[in-house]
């Protein structure tokens, strides 16, 4: 019997993680999908310390239109925050989700929203 899915995610995830953290010049930019909601952080992971966040929920966000151009919406969304902050690297840490649909339709946003990856 093979990894369930969630297990496959799991591993590719860990995998990711160990050679990827943010720093305070580069922080990660972290991807949370669930099947409603997606979520996305920029983490320094020196301090430990979460710089910005946005999500699905946010009251700001007019949630409207399909699953994808939320997360497009809420990628824009976190790299007007980001900037706000003075961030304008990030390394994007996909979460173990495939580069695709939503997780590359939330990193687009940002790109557009003024964000280096």
């Amino acid at each position: 019997m093979g990894l369930s899915k969630t297990d496959r995610r799991l591993r590719i995830k860990r995998r990711i993680r160990k050679i990827s953290s943010g720093t305070p010049e580069r922080p990660r930019l972290a991807v949370f999908r669930s099947n409603k909601e997606i979520y996305a952080q920029v983490i320094d992971d020196t301090k430990g310390v979460t710089i910005a966040a946005a999500s699905s929920q946010d009251k700001e966000l007019k949630a409207e239109g399909t699953k994808t151009q939320i997360a497009a919406e809420v990628g824009k969304s976190i790299a007007k925050k980001a900037i706000e902050k003075g961030v304008s690297e990030v390394a994007f840490d996909r979460g173990g989700n495939l580069y695709h649909g939503r997780v590359k339709s939330l990193a687009e946003g940002a790109r557009e929203g003024g964000l280096k990856f």
